[in-house]
C-alpha cells in the first residue's frame, strides 16, 4: 500500500517538471571567440607541422563544437581557409624547388602528408562540419582541403605545366623501353582523379591522349614503310596491349577505352585499305599461304575499328570470286570433274578452317564464303554434272574400305556443294543416270553410302525429288525376286544354254534411254523370248523393252595356243564378238549391218575390242586409234592376258558429247516447263488478281530451291495459261493477271 502511494507521488513530480529560459542574460568573455581559434590555429600548425601527438583532439573538439555553438562559424570556418591556404603556399615552394625526378616524389609526400592533416582537422572540426557547413552552404572541411591542394598547389603556375610535362615524359619513357617507377605515377595519377574527374582529364588525360595520338601516329607511318603486314599486325597488337597494361597499372580504367581508340584509330583504322592490300604480305597472301596466326590477329584487331570486319571481308569475297572463276573457266581443269570438284572441295575445307581458326568461326564471314561459291560454282553450266560425277567416282570405287564416318565425312561435303546449285534439277537428271548405270552395273560400293545419299537430297530438297530414286532401289530388289522365281520355274526348258539376269526397270524411275534395236545372237535371243514369255504371264498388262544399250555380258573365249579367257563386256560388245565365232574377219559395214547398233556405240564399241593395249581380243587393219567405216576386224588370235577374267570397258568420254549435252538441256529446259506453269497456277489460286512483276517473284522464290527460271519462260509459261483459259488480263491494267476458277 505504502509502495504504490510513494511511486504515484514521484510521476506527479514528472509531470510538473519543465524547462524555463535564464531569467538573467549570460555574458560571454568577448576575447572568447579569438582566444579559442588561437588554440586550433595552433593546432592547426602543428598538425602540418607532424606534431599532432601532442594535442589533445577532445579539448580542441569541444573547442571547435563551442565556437559554432556561439556562432562563430564564420571566422572557424574563414580562420580555416586562411590557415590552410598559408600553408599549401609554403609546401608549393617546397615542391616548386624539388630538382629533376625528386619533383615527383616531393609532390607525392606533401600529397600524403596534406591528406592526413586533412583527416585530423576534419576530426576536430567535424561539428562544424555537420552543423555550420550545411546551413551556411560552404564546402565541407575534406573537399575545401582538396580544392586548396587543387588550385595552390596543381594550378600553381610553376607547377601546373611541369607536372604535365613530367607525367607526358615518363610515360614517353616506358614507350620507348625505360623502366619507370610505375608506384609513384600511380600516386601521382590518383591524386588527380581525387581532386575530380575534371582535374584529370584537363591536367593529364587530354594532353596525353593527343601526345599519344601524336606518337602512334608516326610510329605507325615509320612501321608501315619498312614492315610486312604480318610485322606491322604484331607491333600493332604490342602497342594496344602495352597501353592496357599501362591503363592498369596506374590510370584511370575509364581512360583504357579512350587510349586504346586513339591507338586503333592511328595504327589501324588510317592503315586498313593499304594493310589488307600489302604487296606480298596481304590479306590475299595471308590466305594463300594458310597465316593462320596473323589472318587471326589481322581480324581481331580491324574488329575493333569502325568498318574494320566489313573491309577484311569484301577483299576475301573479291578473293574468293575471282579464284573461284579462274578455277571454274580453267579448260584443262574441266576435262577431269572430278579432279575439279575435288579442288573445289580442298577450296571449301581450306576456308572454313580459316575461318574457324582465325575468325572466331564469324557468321558473317561464314555468310560471304557461302555466297562466294555460290556465285562461282554457278557460273559454270557443267558444275551439276561434274559433282554428279564425282559422287559416281566416290559410289563406284573411291569410298572402297571407307568407314561409315569417313563415307558421311565426303557424302557431307557433295551435299555442303549441291546446296550451292542453281540448277538442282540438272543435277538430278544426272545423278539419276549415274546411279542407274552404277545399279546395273553392280558398281556401287555399298548400298548403305547410296541410300545415305538419297536420304540427304530427301532431307535437302523433299521427298519428290528422290521418289524416283529410291523406286530405283525397288526395281533391283524386285528384279532379283523375278529372277529366282523364272529359274525356279523355268530351269528343265532352259538347259545349259546361256545364263540371263534381267532387271525389270519401271519406266517412270529410270532415266529414259533412247530404246535402238539390236540384234541379239540367236542363242541369246532364244532366252530373252523365253523369259518375256514368262514375266509376261505372269504380270498382265505390261510391256517390256530391251534396253541393250544397258547391259553386260560375261563369255568364255579361245584364243591361240588354246589360251582361255573369261570376257567381261557390254551387250554391244558381246554381240559384235559373237560374230567372229562364223567368220575370221569383217568389215566396219559388216558389222554394223548385223548387228544394227547405232553408230557412235558401234565405233566406241569397236575402239575398246582393238585399240586398248592389253584388252585387244580384235584386230584392225589399218591400225590406228579411231575407227573409220573402211576398217577391216579381225580376231585376234595372238592376244593374251596374265588374267583369266578381262574386263572390256568401253570407250566412252567422261563428259557428254556436244548434241548429248544439248539434248539434256532441252529435256531439262521442257521439264521446267510444266513445273513453271503449276507454280503460277498455285500463286493465283490463292491471290486471285496480281501483277507481272510479282508473279515471276513469287515463281522464283517458290522454285529456286530447284532451279532459277528464267522471267522470259515465266512470261511464256503465263501467255500459254492464259491461251488455254486458267488466266486473263485484267481490261483495264494489262500487266494485271486474273485467276479462272
Amino acid at each position: 500500500m505504502n509502495a504504490q502511494s510513494q511511486s504515484q507521488s514521484q510521476s506527479q513530480r514528472r509531470k510538473n517538471f519543465k524547462i524555463e529560459a535564464f531569467k538573467h542574460k549570460v555574458e560571454l568573455d568577448p576575447k572568447y571567440a579569438e582566444r579559442t581559434w588561437k588554440v586550433l590555429e595552433h593546432a592547426i600548425h602543428e598538425i602540418y607541422n607532424n606534431n599532432a601527438s601532442r594535442l589533445s583532439f577532445e579539448e580542441l573538439y569541444r573547442s571547435a563544437y563551442n565556437m559554432v555553438l556561439h556562432k562563430y562559424g564564420d571566422k572557424l570556418y574563414s580562420g580555416l581557409v586562411a590557415t590552410m591556404t598559408a600553408h599549401l603556399n609554403k609546401i608549393a615552394k617546397s615542391v616548386e624547388s624539388a630538382q629533376g625526378g625528386l619533383f615527383l616524389e616531393k609532390l607525392n609526400h606533401k600529397w600524403a602528408d596534406h591528406n592526413k592533416a586533412l583527416q585530423m582537422i576534419r576530426d576536430i572540426l567535424m561539428y562544424m562540419d555537420r552543423s555550420y557547413v550545411p546551413t551556411s552552404h560552404k564546402t565541407p572541411v575534406h573537399e575545401l582541403g582538396l580544392n586548396l591542394w587543387r588550385d595552390h598547389i596543381i594550378h600553381s603556375p610553376n607547377i601546373q605545366a611541369r607536372l604535365q610535362d613530367t607525367l607526358l615524359d615518363l610515360v614517353q619513357r616506358e614507350r620507348t623501353g625505360d623502366v619507370i617507377n610505375r608506384g609513384l605515377m600511380r600516386n601521382i595519377t590518383k591524386m588527380l582523379m581525387d581532386l575530380g574527374s575534371s582535374v584529370y582529364q584537363d591536367d593529364f588525360e587530354k594532353p596525353f591522349l593527343d601526345v599519344s595520338a601524336s606518337f602512334y601516329s608516326g610510329e605507325s607511318q615509320q612501321f608501315i614503310e619498312c614492315c610486312d603486314c604480318g610485322s606491322y599486325l604484331k607491333k600493332a597488337e604490342r602497342r594496344l596491349n602495352e597501353e592496357i597494361e599501362r591503363v592498369s597499372h596506374y590510370l584511370d580504367a575509364k581512360t583504357e577505352v579512350k587510349i586504346t581508340s586513339a591507338v586503333e584509330r592511328e595504327m589501324i583504322a588510317n592503315h586498313m585499305q593499304r594493310l589488307v592490300h600489302m604487296d606480298n604480305s596481304g590479306l590475299v597472301n595471308m590466305l594463300i599461304d594458310d597465316k593462320y596466326d596473323d589472318l587471326s590477329r589481322m581480324y581481331s584487331l580491324f574488329k575493333r575499328v569502325p568498318d574494320g570486319l566489313s573491309t577484311i571481308r569484301d577483299v576475301m569475297t573479291s578473293y574468293l570470286r575471282e579464284r573461284g572463276r579462274v578455277l571454274v573457266t580453267d579448260t584443262e581443269r574441266l576435262k577431269d570433274p572430278v579432279e575439279f570438284v575435288q579442288c573445289l572441295l580442298n577450296e571449301k575445307d581450306k576456308h572454313d578452317k580459316i575461318i574457324s581458326t582465325a575468325f572466331n568461326n564469324d557468321k558473317t564471314f561464314q555468310n560471304a564464303l557461302n555466297s562466294s561459291f555460290e556465285y562461282f560454282i554457278n557460273l559454270n553450266n557443267r558444275s551439276p554434272e561434274s559433282i554428279s560425277l564425282y559422287l559416281d567416282d566416290k559410289l563406284r570405287k573411291g569410298l572402297k574400305g571407307a568407314s561409315e564416318e569417313e563415307v558421311e565425312v565426303v557424302l557431307d561435303k557433295v551435299m555442303m556443294l549441291f546446296r550451292y546449285l542453281q540448277e538442282k534439277d540438272v543435277f538430278e537428271k544426272y545423278y539419276k543416270q549415274h546411279l542407274a548405270k552404277r545399279l546395273l552395273s553392280g558398281k556401287t560400293v555399298s548400298d548403305d553410302a547410296e541410300r545415305s545419299m538419297i536420304v540427304k537430297l530427301k532431307t535437302e530438297c523433299g521427298y519428290q525429288f528422290t521418289s524416283k530414286l529410291e523406286g530405283m532401289f525397288t526395281d533391283m530388289k524386285t528384279s532379283e525376286d523375278t529372277m529366282l522365281d523364272f529359274y525356279a520355274k523355268q530351269s528343265a526348258e532352259l538347259g545349259d544354254g546361256p545364263t540371263l539376269a534381267v532387271q525389270i526397270l519401271t519406266t517412270g524411275s529410270w532415266p529414259t534411254q533412247p530404246t535402238a534395236a539390236c540384234n541379239l545372237p540367236p542363242e541369246i535371243l532364244t532366252v530373252c523370248e523365253k523369259f518375256r514369255t514368262y514375266y509376261l504371264g505372269t504380270h498382265s498388262g505390261r510391256r517390256l523393252t530391251w534396253q541393250t544399250n544397258m547391259g553386260t555380258a560375261d563369255i568364255k573365249a579361245t584364243f591361240g595356243k588354246g589360251h582361255k579367257h573369261e570376257l567381261n563386256v557390254s551387250t554391244y560388245q558381246m554381240c559384235v564378238l559373237m560374230l567372229f565365232n562364223s567368220a575370221d574377219g569383217l568389215t566396219y559395214r559388216e558389222i554394223e549391218q548385223a548387228t544394227e547398233i547405232p553408230a557412235l556405240d558401234l565405233k566406241r564399241c569397236l575402239q575398246s575390242l582393238a585399240c586398248v593395249k592389253g584388252k585387244n581380243v580384235l584386230r584392225k587393219e589399218p591400225m590406228s586409234k579411231d575407227i573409220s567405216e573402211e576398217d577391216v576386224f579381225y580376231f585376234n588370235d595372238k592376244f593374251t592376258s596374265k588374267f583369266v577374267k578381262v574386263k572390256i570397258g568401253t570407250v566412252v568420254a567422261q563428259k557428254e558429247s556436244e548434241p548429248e549435252k544439248q539434248e539434256m538441256r532441252q529435256r531439262v529446259e521442257e521439264d521446267r516447263k510444266p513445273q513453271i506453269e503449276a507454280a503460277i497456277v498455285r500463286i493465283m489460286k490463292s491471290r486471285r488478281v496480281l501483277d507481272h512483276n510479282s508473279i515471276v517473284a513469287e515463281v522464283t522464290k517458290q522454285l529456286q530451291s530447284r532451279f532459277l527460271p528464267n522471267p522470259v519462260v515465266i512470261k511464256k509459261r503465263i501467255e500459254s495459261l492464259i491461251e488455254r483459259e486458267f488466266l486473263e488480263r485484267d481490261k483495264a491494267d494489262r500487266k494485271l493477271y486474273r485467276y479462272l476458277a
